[in-house]
């Protein structure tokens, strides 16, 4: 593999123009594709299989009335008991024939006509029923209804709508914007150049483009959900510039040590471009192993994301070693730039002097450090993480409902009116499918369904049946006296789904918003062991082949268990506890959104083995060529720990400017990166890595002889390329 990659750096660099040219029509074409072929993106999370899903599919085929979007409108008079007289009951009816004539309403329920006036004669709940799925109704329409109730409100009342047809998609916005910023200022310190910091972002943002430009065009033909492009833009973003960071990082070390342009390029595209083509491929093999979960909109997630990887590799390998031939040895501190030239180091041309490399930096001194106090650093980092994770038993799974958005949201704000007036079981109603061979067969059951829902504990009411057209479907509402989210309306979803499961004659089903929300919870939950053994075990195996040893891998498969738990313990204390929530901007601590858990464990594995490779592919190299355990482990740290520190900082920056959206889903995924990526990064590899290393000594390395020669050679060290270079002597051009 380094080989090749060495001939594809070379060759880039010689055709240029060409390479550059061809990214820029790629972008340009991907670019217009996503404008022309762009379709809707999906706010629901739907489960194919589950009861709630199987539900709304017969709504949709025998009660196509009851099957699109729902909306209330929560209304709350000037004083008690005015609901009761003739005038409030007049400004109930206006909005209500307001509600009515909506674009995409088929019709809105007074709520004189089913009950839904509080006691005290102040709230009342309008239901109003769209013609078309949440996800199909229009801009037009979502703002129409938002402005629903403005002459009612001159009168001195509030008027909120709200409901499941609020959902939209989150924009993105100019704050996570200053994670970019961030990023860029690490660049400078890091690279100490302008032009190297500025080619590495731009290298990074061609690739976001194409990558994000691609999935648009494809969401014309494939359902993508809100939060699908938001991750991959997250990804993209990331691990765009830390790849082109590291290839950048490799080719100013070659120049500095006599290469020409060409040579280090090459040479640089060939180590440490072997690195990030591994890197990338865990990333994408974990992010594209979502779809062994068999969720339909987590496969779509994860494919997303690592098609937008898959792009941030081929740019890194390609497009980053033409720009280097563009900026020649500009990629230097102008101090350096000087110092290149065709020599060794140490010798001195004309008046200057290569210089010789420098091992008082700060990964040399802290790798000596770690290694002196080995014990003690290993002991003290499992406590501290340990620590941390002990909130993560306590983790609860959940899709966010509003009574967790943006405190001011019109969605929270509805929320909130409602469980004023009415109670928390109002905002999360639940909806009973009774459907019969005729007519005849749901008339007799649905007195028996309804009976043995209201004596079921936790429920509030039962509201009257509504039937279809052919009396053969009804529609059943029912409201728990807890919340969406509640622990106490997860036990009734399954006590209702017991009790009426015996009844004869007709197909019961549960379903609703809050029914959905703990059907794919609860699937996800039994998928995320699987997941992770899967994940796991490809760790063990994809590092085995790369560093031919059998404690490596083990060490980095037990250092990302411990991240993982560790992560899961800070987002659980915070997100879910509530404690520190104000320093995220989080209103209202909920359950953890239920797909997070899983997908952080793709995202963290292939980012875990991304450090893991970059800074033990370097201790692999040396100990190869000669350099005793100790030394190699010092070397890599040395080598590493400068340009890891800057990826981690990055990457931190890029995931923590989604913190600042107001979207709680994608901010506790922007923190939960975050956390992660600073964990894995400064504690378990650079700290607890070159610690057990040392330990291990030349057992790190061993592997069965009969293994060593079952497994495929991949080369990542450059060991091979090395031989192919060591008779040349590189000239410069």
């Amino acid at each position: 593999m380094a080989t090749l990659l060495y001939r594809l750096g070379r060759g880039a660099l010689r055709r240029r123009r060409l390479v550059v040219a061809l990214w820029l029509v790629v972008l340009v074409v991907a670019g217009l594709a996503a404008a022309t072929l762009r379709g809707p993106t999906a706010s629901n999370f739907t489960m194919p299989g589950t009861e709630s899903q199987r539900a709304l599919d017969l709504l949709s085929e025998q009660f196509p009335a009851a099957s699109g979007a729902t909306g209330t409108i929560a209304v709350k008079a000037p004083a008690d008991g005015q609901l009761a007289t003739p005038e409030g009951q007049a400004v109930v009816q206006e909005l209500v024939q307001e509600a009515s004539t909506l674009p995409g309403v088929v019709g809105a329920v007074n709520p004189f006509q089913v009950g839904a006036v509080s006691p005290n004669g102040r709230y009342a709940l309008v239901q109003v029923q769209f013609a078309t799925g949440g996800d199909e109704v229009t801009d037009e329409q979502r703002t129409a209804y938002e402005e629903v109730g403005a002459a009612v409100e001159a009168k001195g009342w509030q008027v909120a709508p709200g409901g499941e047809v609020l959902g939209g998609e989150p924009e993105i916005g100019s704050t996570e914007a200053l994670g970019v910023l961030v990023a860029a200022i690490v660049l400078i310190i890091t690279f100490g150049s302008l032009v190297a910091a500025g080619m590495t972002m731009l290298n990074a943002l061609i690739g976001v483009g194409v990558g994000m430009a691609g999935l648009f065009a494809l969401s014309g033909v494939i359902e993508l959900t809100s939060t699908a492009p938001i991750l991959a833009l997250m990804l993209g973003l990331a691990v765009g510039i830390d790849y082109s960071l590291f290839i950048t990082s490799r080719h100013r070390q070659n120049l500095l040590e006599g290469l020409s342009p060409e040579e280090a390029v090459g040479r640089a595209v060939g180590t440490a471009g072997s690195a990030v083509v591994f890197a990338g491929a865990t990333v994408v093999i974990a992010l594209a192993g979502l779809a062994v979960v068999n969720i339909p909109f987590l496969t779509v997630m994860g494919l997303a994301a690592a098609g937008t990887v898959t792009i941030a590799v081929l740019v890194a390998i390609t497009l980053q070693p033409a720009l280097l031939g563009f900026a020649g040895n500009r990629v230097l501190p102008r101090r350096l730039r000087s110092t290149v030239d065709a020599a060794a180091p140490g010798e001195t041309v004309g008046e200057e002097t290569v210089p010789a490399e420098d091992r008082s930096g700060f990964g040399f001194r802290w790798a000596r450090f770690v290694i002196r106090f080995r014990v003690p650093v290993i002991l003290v980092s499992l406590l501290g993480l340990g620590l941390l994770a002990l909130p993560t038993p306590d983790m609860r799974l959940a899709l966010p409902d509003a009574s967790t958005a943006t405190v001011g949201s019109p969605a929270r704000v509805a929320s909130d009116l409602t469980t004023e007036g009415f109670g928390p079981g109002f905002t999360g109603r639940l909806a009973v499918v009774v459907a019969g061979d005729d007519a005849q067969a749901t008339a007799a059951a649905v007195p028996q369904v309804t009976a043995m829902i209201q004596r079921t504990e936790n429920v509030l009411a039962v509201a009257p049946p509504q039937l279809s057209p052919d009396g053969r479907t009804a529609l059943l509402g029912v409201v728990p006296k807890t919340g969406p989210t509640d622990e106490a309306t997860e036990t009734l979803v399954h006590d209702v789904r017991d009790a009426v499961g015996g009844v004869q004659g007709v197909e019961v089903l549960l379903t609703g918003a809050t029914a959905i929300g703990i059907d794919v919870s609860e699937k996800l939950s039994d998928a995320l062991p699987i997941y992770l053994l899967l994940v796991v075990g490809l760790s063990v195996l994809l590092l085995m082949l790369v560093f031919r040893s059998l404690l490596v891998p083990l060490k980095a498969a037990l250092g990302f268990l411990l991240t993982v738990a560790a992560t899961f313990g800070i987002t659980v204390a915070i997100f879910q506890q509530g404690h520190l929530a104000d320093l995220v901007g989080l209103d209202t601590p909920a359950p953890l959104v239920s797909f997070l858990p899983i997908l952080l464990i793709g995202i963290l594995f292939g980012l875990a083995m991304d450090y893991e490779v970059f800074l033990v592919s370097r201790m692999r190299e040396d100990f190869v060529h000669g350099d005793t355990a100790r030394e190699a482990t010092i070397s890599g740290m040395g080598h590493g720990a400068r340009v890891v520190t800057a990826a981690a900082l990055i990457m931190m920056s890029v995931f923590g400017g989604f913190v600042f959206l107001e979207d709680p889903i994608i901010k506790s995924m922007g923190f939960a990166l975050a956390i992660g990526v600073a964990i894995d990064a400064f504690v378990v590899r650079m700290t607890i890595v070159p610690a057990v290393m040392s330990l291990l000594g030349d057992r790190a390395w061993w592997l069965p002889r009969w293994l060593n020669r079952a497994l495929p050679n991949v080369d990542i060290e450059g060991e091979g390329l090395r031989e192919h270079l060591e008779d040349r002597t590189p000239t410069r051009v």
